[in-house]
């Protein structure tokens, strides 16, 4: 089984920092999950960009994402916790369950994945227990 997820949408805003400096933004993004996870959700990153000249690693960026739909074919929601890393070679990150996040037939799920990508359509995996 291939688990994907592909974005449906990003709106990032700058909230504090000149364009071409130092500064921080807020990313609301939406996505379709697919695989293991099959399910919308929304997203929401705080990301931070070191401005010109800056030659160092990728940049981190931490996350909340809400997903409704199933996994292993149980339906209901949780929210996961992401720290993703994100540069010129694409996205990867890691992610977490939020304990006591789940409703529905994924009441108590816990588990962790990761995420790795360099388009609007990318690749999951996901450890969990029910």
């Amino acid at each position: 089984m291939t688990n994907t997820f592909t974005m449906r949408s990003w709106d990032e805003k700058v909230v504090s920092g000149p364009e071409d400096g130092p500064r921080y933004a807020h990313a609301h993004a939406t996505f379709t999950y697919s695989g293991l996870i099959e399910g919308d959700s929304a997203c929401d990153y705080l990301l931070y960009y070191p401005g010109e000249g800056y030659s160092g690693s990728a940049q981190t960026a931490p996350g909340f994402e809400r997903i409704e739909g199933s996994v292993d074919g149980r339906k209901g929601g949780f929210v996961i916790r992401h720290e993703v890393a994100y540069g010129a070679d694409g996205v990867h990150g890691t992610f977490t369950v939020v304990e006591g996040s789940g409703t529905g037939e994924l009441a108590g799920i816990t588990g962790s994945g990761t995420i790795a990508g360099a388009s609007e359509t990318m690749s999951y995996t996901f450890d969990h227990r029910l």
